[in-house]
């Protein structure tokens, strides 16, 4: 029976290095380097950053798939959606819920994220993918404040038992499972590293 492709498959595999050293891609459900991704996050190679990239990278590329966008489609407006669904202050509509079940991320956090997304798209623009998105980026911050009131709404909805899962329940928990070390093989070996640490990232 042909598998199907769900969002979550992707996932953060830690490569072991000769010498010790541990280094970090994203892999495709059959192991296969997602070769976009990994490009990045070499140019970071021997930095903790890498690490904290490849989650927040990951997380965002499953979002993607939900939304059936490719790297050469997405654009800022997507970017902005993305930012205002992870719990960045964005005005108008963001679309389906995302992390369902999972504390926003704070200013911290979303920081990181805004820098770690506008380093990934202006390094595929410099590679030819989406230009027009690379341009834009280079003169554009992406939303990096929180939105305060979603914060104060999830700390309620954490104190309050029996809840219901939300839409994307399914897809916040097949996340998880990936910041948690889901078992699997790459196709350059290593083993899954742990989440990022910090409880912006891993909330």
């Amino acid at each position: 029976m042909a598998r199907v492709l769900v969002v979550g498959d992707l996932r953060v595999q830690a490569l072991e290095r000769a010498g010790g050293h541990r280094s970090f891609t994203i892999v495709w459900p059959e192991g296969a380097v997602h070769e976009a991704a990994d490009a990045f996050l070499r140019t970071h190679d021997g930095s903790g950053t890498q690490r904290t990239y490849a989650f927040l990278l990951v997380d965002h590329l499953r979002w993607l798939q939900r939304e059936a966008l490719t790297l050469e489609r997405v654009g800022l407006r997507d970017l902005q959606r993305y930012m205002g669904l992870s719990g960045g202050r964005v005005a108008g509509p963001h679309g389906e819920p995302w992390r369902a079940g999972k504390r926003p991320y704070g200013g911290s956090a979303l920081s990181t994220a805004a820098a770690c997304f506008k380093g990934f798209y202006v390094h595929q623009a410099s590679l030819g993918v989406n230009r027009e998105l690379g341009d834009q980026l280079a003169r554009t911050r992406l939303p990096a404040q929180a939105d305060r009131r979603r914060q104060f709404l999830g700390h309620l909805r954490r104190e309050l038992p029996g809840q219901p899962a939300g839409p994307a329940a399914g897809a916040a928990a097949a996340s998880e499972d990936a910041a948690r070390g889901r078992p699997g093989a790459a196709t350059r070996g290593g083993g899954h590293g742990p989440g990022p640490a910090g409880s912006d990232l891993a909330g």
